[in-house]
């Protein structure tokens, strides 16, 4: 008479269940290794201009960017490793376990919270701009239809650039690099987030012949702090902190005191909510 399945063959099954769910239950170690090792590794994006940059005189990472994280690093009670990022790797740096968390003017979209975890309280709100020659003739989005677009490669910027406006898309490693090409002809206009482009204008006597002349933004979009994907203890306290920024309006005093123009409106909105719920 045949037997039924071997009881070897059941407790493996279960041994291999419970062994998943324990590696389930053990998969956010992440913030046990950050106060362990007394450091947080985290990935900055530092394109140039008051949002990050790299001081010459010193060599260090400075700007918007590089603050929030020493900031974080310091209320999570250790010290902040910077790595500087780019757009076209700083996905794989934090899934390859390279930084620990990303502040690096990425901003949430569906298919990045797919990918990626984050904490959902945001920090700021940024969206898209071009930046055109003045004698382009571009005045609104559609005016790009058919021509050449720089951006950076791994942009949220490039989609609806393609599919929306019909902007043939040219991706460079970085903005620097993409900005370079846009001065060089290589297209028609440059796409980076406003927050990169409107001070790279401002006062700026390289740039005196280019300008940003379309008033709406492409994409808006909340800035979070990005972390791998389930890690619930990281995101929980990392939340905890970007809600402790708005409710003491933190956040507010450092964009005024990097000169961040023009303020951006979501940081009282939020600060006025936090403080209510305190």
């Amino acid at each position: 008479m045949p037997r039924p399945p071997s009881l070897p063959r059941r407790a493996a099954a279960l041994l291999a269940l419970s062994l998943l769910t324990l590696g389930t239950a053990r998969a956010d170690a992440t913030l046990d290794r950050i106060k362990q090792r007394g450091k947080v590794v985290i990935g900055v994006g530092a394109s140039g201009g008051p949002f990050g940059s790299v001081d010459p005189a010193t060599q260090q990472l400075v700007g918007w960017n590089p603050e929030l994280a020493r900031d974080l690093a310091r209320r999570l009670g250790v010290e902040a490793e910077l790595v500087q990022v780019q757009p076209s790797n700083r996905v794989q740096f934090l899934q390859a376990g390279k930084v620990d968390l990303l502040i690096a003017s990425m901003e949430y979209n569906p298919e990045r919270g797919e990918l990626l975890g984050y904490a959902p309280t945001p920090f700021y709100r940024v969206g898209g701009t071009a930046a055109v020659l003045k004698r382009s003739g571009i005045h609104q989005w559609e005016d790009l239809r058919g021509k050449t677009v720089c951006a950076s490669q791994g942009s949220s910027y490039i989609k609806p650039l393609q599919e929306q406006y019909g902007a043939s898309v040219r991706g460079y490693k970085t903005a620097a690099e993409s900005l370079l090409a846009l001065r060089g002809g290589q297209c028609v206009a440059a796409v980076h987030d406003a927050t990169l482009i409107h001070p790279q204008l401002r006062g700026n006597p390289e740039w005196a012949d280019y300008a940003a002349p379309i008033p709406s933004e492409i994409l808006p979009a909340p800035s979070v702090v990005w972390t791998r994907k389930g890690e619930a203890d990281t995101i929980a306290a990392v939340d905890k902190i970007v809600r402790e920024w708005h409710r003491s309006g933190w956040l507010i005093a450092t964009e005024k005191r990097l000169g961040i123009a023009p303020p951006q409106p979501l940081l009282p909105e939020l600060q006025a909510r936090f403080k209510q719920s305190s």
